[in-house]
């Protein structure tokens, strides 16, 4: 498998690339060697503004709306089919760029992508609309009835972890509602995004519906949110970047979409296969490098099981391979940058000043590159900053408890409700527990399945809104009232 080389690339506007207004750059590094990967467009307020106004023009006058949702849905099925055909080179693009293991990206993320547009494809013959009688008018007098319609011009904005994955996560359901789109991926990694553009145009989505600008938040992504022409801003990323983007679209009363970040319970019980609950704890902080909202930080475990599990999860964290992303075998990859491994690992610091302690792993490996070792804390207590705070890297803090009330109680202790995990072989404390917990997601006796029916987002500061499954249309559809008299 070998790297590619260092490339530059341009904005997509209207169906064509082009190069930024202002003719800039900005630079790309491979995570896993520290080396240049690429050069991308550094998008400006000028560009956005041409992206939008090309959005609009393609959303009001343009045949995507309003051509047959049959035909629609072909050009999401082609473009679903040209991800399948470039599925190698889509995660090369993406692991180099973001350094998540390839095997996760080709294996697990570049399905999923496929099966949301042909999911989402199923959706646009079924955006139906319903007939309502009065309740106080008679029934011949009035015949009433509703649609639903796209909300417009969307701005998404998506993050740099699994860019690809984000990148259609976002897509398809604004293109299978018939929206039109203005994509700023995160200067971190955009390589993967852009290739996708490039499909979608292939797969012939008409010009200005799928628009892409690259760059800084600053100059991109914060004229894009709150530009007056924009309906809809649908992001992920930070709760600290997502409430700066409410502010933004409140300008123009834009409707949102938000999947911020977590810091998701995971429970173990003493009733527990240990065998199978280890190793799932184990991929639900690990997975992605812990660069995941989801990432199963808070491990929680039963008493009298705490040191048997705390053994067993210190013997397996040696044997994980670590190394770059590209490579076979390794399941964690480099941090994106050596200022968030950094970031990382004064969370570590802190906690250890705090009183807790490192039972595994902890550091820093493998030069170049901005890798590290895969970090298990304990003699953790709930109000410590680790406990509460979102790390967004391999750490994974232990902490016991003695029954179901204290660790649901705990469990819910958070300003986060993204996602929780649960592992037990009682079933109605299974389903106690997902009731319970407030979380948008929750996993029993597994963790991070995700599915195109599935939908997900979460609770709380985690976010509005749901991607996946046929609630992500939601958010992209408007309905219409309309009543006719039969006088």
């Amino acid at each position: 498998m070998s790297e590619t080389s260092p490339s530059r690339h341009q904005l997509l506007i209207d169906g064509k690339w082009v190069d930024p207004v202002e003719g800039g750059t900005v630079d790309v590094f491979n995570p896993s060697t520290g080396e240049k990967l690429a050069e991308i467009a550094a998008g400006g307020p000028r560009d956005v503004e041409l992206a939008v106004q090309a959005a609009r023009r393609a959303f009001d006058d343009g045949p995507w709306r309003r051509m047959p949702a049959e035909s629609r849905a072909r050009i999401l099925h082609r473009f679903a089919d040209l991800i399948d055909a470039n599925a190698d080179e889509i995660a090369l693009i993406d692991t180099q760029d973001c350094g998540k293991p390839y095997a996760f990206i080709r294996d697990i993320d570049l399905p999923n992508m496929a099966d949301l547009l042909r999911y989402m494809a199923g959706w646009t013959t079924k955006l139906e609309g319903r007939t309502i009688p009065l309740s106080r008018q008679n029934p011949g007098d009035f015949f009433s009835y509703t649609r639903r319609q796209p909300v417009g011009v969307v701005a998404q904005i998506i993050p740099w972890n699994g860019a690809a994955l984000a990148a259609v996560w976002k897509l398809a359901p604004a293109l299978a509602a018939g929206c039109t789109v203005v994509l700023k991926p995160a200067e971190l990694a955009s390589l993967a995004p852009l290739r996708l553009a490039e499909l979608a145009v292939e797969a012939g989505v008409p010009d200005g519906v799928v628009n892409v600008i690259t760059g800084t938040g600053a100059d991109a992504g914060a004229p894009l949110a709150g530009h007056p022409q924009v309906d809809k801003v649908a992001f992920t990323g930070s709760v600290e970047t997502g409430k700066r983007i409410v502010v933004a679209a409140a300008s123009n009363l834009s409707k949102l979409t938000l999947e911020l970040g977590g810091k998701s319970p995971n429970v173990i019980y003493d009733d527990a296969d240990l065998d199978i609950a280890v190793d799932g704890v184990l991929g639900a902080v690990l997975y992605a490098q812990g660069e995941a909202c989801t990432a199963g930080s808070r491990l929680y475990v039963q008493r009298n099981v705490y040191d048997e599990v705390q053994a067993r999860i210190a013997a397996k964290v040696p044997e994980i391979k670590i190394g770059p992303s590209a490579e076979r075998g390794v399941l964690v990859g480099p941090m994106i940058s050596d200022q968030h491994r950094s970031k990382v690992k004064t969370f570590v610091e802190g906690a250890l000043s705090d009183g807790a302690e490192i039972i595994a792993g902890g550091a820093q490996t493998r030069e170049p590159g901005y890798y590290l070792e895969p970090t298990v804390l304990g003699g953790v207590d709930d109000d410590m900053t680790i406990a509460r705070e979102e790390i967004f890297g391999p750490v994974v803090s232990l902490m016991p408890f003695d029954d179901e009330a204290e660790v649901l109680r705990r469990a819910n202790d958070t300003t986060y409700g993204l996602a929780a995990g649960v592992w037990t072989s009682n079933v109605g404390r299974a389903h106690r527990f997902a009731e319970a917990v407030n979380a948008g997601a929750v996993w029993v006796n597994c963790y991070n399945v995700f599915d195109a029916a599935l939908p997900f987002g979460g609770f709380k500061q985690s976010g509005w809104g749901k991607e996946m499954g046929g609630e992500a249309l939601d958010g992209y559809l408007q309905s219409k009232a309309v009543t006719v008299s039969l006088a």
